[in-house]
């Protein structure tokens, strides 16, 4: 494998690892606990939990670690479209809205993808998504990289993040129904919000901040590009930048909380340094220490994790470990066989993935 491959390795095993918890690794910690009884896995199922507001869980990080790995895909191929002509440029646009439009389909469909179905009436229907919100970011992001110099791409960056700060605490709180969020959602965003809340967590404005996370990761796979096959350099600036990035949310978190549901910018920069952090370490573990058995498990999983991300909604995965495996979960201790279901769902995920991944079958928008 050339070092450009690998490090594309490290990613899909990042990407995998993010998924892995979507595909139901978040349901292993609560068995493990009824039968060992260890506080880890205490503490692991509390960090399984989205923070209800101000705070920050490792489960918060999940969906901008996606939102930056889509980032570092554009870093890595450091495309610039300026000075091409219009008509080398044209299909270039035409498969980046075509990707737009298919994200917000999907994420449609994820959001009614099983139950009472796809409402009627199309005011019922929720636009806003998890698989929208990664498709605009990204498709932004990709405007500026392949629009703008590296120096403008920072200072978009920084713009968006202060912007975005003074645009919260100056049009509105930071309370789900006092919030500016609420304002632009219950006045633009079309069909009906998530749980019928005042604001959307994937609404309108609180994407925008997200853009920024997808620019982190270019920002990260630009510097894996240019420095390939210099292990060294490229952790030290991974760590680095993590680190700037933690503490400066950190320290912004004591005026302009770190919350997901508004995506602030404090939660942008805590969210962007994990990536940072969990990049350097699946960097060091898949390129340059090559764990083939561990990156090969999340790589089979992160190469195609759109529809992974898909099927967690379509398919009845615990109906079906139920049907395999319920007999001998029956005949075990309560927590055993909780823990055997539990597996289960990700083995059979897994093993789907798999056919696929062996077949060179790899689907993406």
């Amino acid at each position: 494998m050339t070092n450009k491959k690998q490090r594309l390795a490290s990613v899909d095993a990042l990407r995998g690892f993010d998924m892995f918890w979507i595909i139901g690794g978040e349901a292993l910690f609560l068995p493990l606990l009824a039968l060992t009884g260890w506080s880890i896995f205490h503490l692991g199922h509390g960090q399984m939990q989205h923070t209800p507001w101000h705070g920050f869980s490792f489960y918060d990080l999940i969906f901008p670690l996606f939102i930056f790995l889509s980032g570092v895909t554009l870093g890595l191929a450091n495309k610039s479209l300026r000075d091409l002509p219009l008509a080398q440029r044209a299909p270039v646009y035409r498969k980046a809205i075509k990707r737009l439009f298919l994200l917000v389909f999907l994420g449609i469909i994820y959001n009614h993808g099983w139950g009472a179905g796809m409402p009627a009436d199309l005011g019922e229907i929720r636009y806003a998504s998890v698989l929208a919100r990664i498709g605009f970011a990204w498709f932004f992001a990709a405007m500026i990289v392949w629009h703008c110099g590296i120096r403008t791409q920072y200072g978009i960056a920084a713009s968006i993040l202060l912007g975005y700060w003074l645009l919260q605490v100056t049009a509105g709180d930071l309370t789900a129904n006092g919030s500016v969020n609420a304002w632009v959602d219950l006045h633009f965003l079309p069909g009906r919000s998530y749980q019928n809340r005042a604001y959307d967590p994937e609404g309108l404005l609180s994407t925008i901040p997200a853009i920024v996370n997808a620019l982190f990761g270019v920002f990260a796979g630009r510097w894996l590009a240019k420095h390939a096959g210099n292990h060294a350099t490229i952790l030290k600036g991974l760590f680095i930048g993590a680190a700037i990035c933690l503490v400066a949310g950190f320290l912004w978190h004591w005026v302009y909380p770190v919350n997901k549901e508004l995506w602030t910018s404090s939660f942008v920069l805590i969210t962007c340094g994990c990536s940072l952090l969990l990049l350097s370490v699946f960097y060091l573990v898949v390129d340059m220490w090559q764990w083939k058995t561990f990156s090969y498990f999340f790589s089979v999983i992160g190469c195609n994790a759109i529809l992974v991300y898909l099927g967690t909604s379509l398919v009845n995965w615990q109906y079906s470990s139920k049907s395999l495996f319920g007999g001998i979960a029956a005949a075990l201790s309560e927590p055993a066989g909780a823990l055997l279901i539990a597996v289960g769902v990700i083995l059979l995920q897994w093993l789907v993935l798999h056919f696929l991944y062996k077949r060179g079958i790899f689907i993406s928008p």
